[in-house]
């Protein structure tokens, strides 16, 4: 059986964490992730604190196995997040969007395991100094809100390995099992994948929008909204209309005008794929088929130890 920090800091059989992207990481796939033996995580960021925690009840119902909840430290409502989290017996967190020392300690003297993502080896030595008990390195590759400092995976999983010592778990670009086993032989522990999930039949997503994930190719996404959080986006009329202003220099108000209020439900929720705020990650280029989270899951181990175990192919 595997072995790692990894998988005995979360008592998990595969050190594959599902990613809790907004409008797609619901108590199913959650459940259909840990119990495939993987880490499945609900997403809270587009979630009322009523809804989160009848998600959490779900998926204790659903699964046995140790699952987590992903909060953004920007949401509004994060206190009651954080009660509903404390009250629940919710095993694991994983943070994101803020400064880590804002909810480690009260987490941790709850007996919660913290992660925490970060995009630069300089926020992940702040994560392990709040006390996180590792870490998400999240290239720039990745979909959703990313770091400005652009720096791809391939950089950033080394990078963050030699400055911390807790384990690293990387996440950007990665939905097969060849692509984890690089991650781990760049330092990596442990991959959190997104990309691949949302095109999965337990997502929550739209039909429409997993659709379109699927029918993306190279070039297709590109990070966008750097003046207000950066965010990588599929292409389409809304992509158009932020790009035309931010061709012409508008300003950090006029965006958030065109940004407007829920934006990202329209698209990825309620299956808009022209006015809607379309998120995905670059690896979208490489998915051609939704799946059930399980064969996705396994799949990917599969490929992992495959590779894993074959001779380091040369061309002369």
């Amino acid at each position: 059986m595997f072995s790692n920090r990894i998988t005995r800091l979360f008592r998990i059989e595969k050190p594959i964490v599902q990613a809790g992207m907004i409008w797609a990481s619901g108590w199913r796939l959650a459940s259909a992730v840990s119990n495939a033996g993987g880490l499945g995580i609900i997403g809270s960021g587009s979630m009322y604190p009523d809804v989160l925690r009848e998600h959490v009840r779900q998926c204790k119902a659903a699964t046995s196995r140790p699952f987590g909840v992903n909060i953004p430290l920007l949401y509004p409502a994060m206190d009651e997040h954080i009660r509903t989290i404390i009250e629940e017996k919710v095993p694991i967190v994983i943070t994101s969007a803020g400064n880590p020392r804002l909810l480690t300690p009260v987490l941790k003297d709850n007996g919660i395991t913290v992660v925490h993502v970060v995009s630069s080896s300089r926020f992940a030595e702040k994560a392990a100094e709040a006390g996180c008990d590792a870490v998400v390195a999240e290239g720039f590759e990745a979909g959703g809100h990313n770091g400005r400092e652009e720096t791809t995976t391939l950089v950033l999983v080394p990078a963050v390995c030699r400055a911390v010592d807790i384990p690293v778990i990387a996440a950007g670009g990665i939905a097969n099992g060849r692509q984890m086993l690089a991650a781990m032989v760049l330092g990596a522990e442990g991959v959190q994948i997104g990309s691949r999930y949302v095109a999965s039949e337990e997502a929550s997503s739209h039909p429409n929008f997993k659709e379109a994930v699927i029918r993306s190719g190279e070039g297709d996404t590109k990070l966008m909204l750097k003046q207000l959080a950066p965010v990588r986006l599929l292409k389409n009329a809304f992509y158009q209309q932020v790009q035309a202003a931010e061709d012409r220099g508008a300003s950090r108000e006029e965006l958030q005008e065109i940004l407007g209020r829920a934006r990202a439900k329209k698209g990825m929720f309620e299956g808009d794929l022209n006015e809607g705020e379309l998120e995905i990650g670059q690896v979208s280029a490489l998915l051609d088929e939704i799946l059930p989270a399980a064969v996705i899951t396994q799949r990917i181990w599969e490929e992992f130890t495959a590779a894993l175990q074959a001779p380091l192919q040369t061309h002369s």
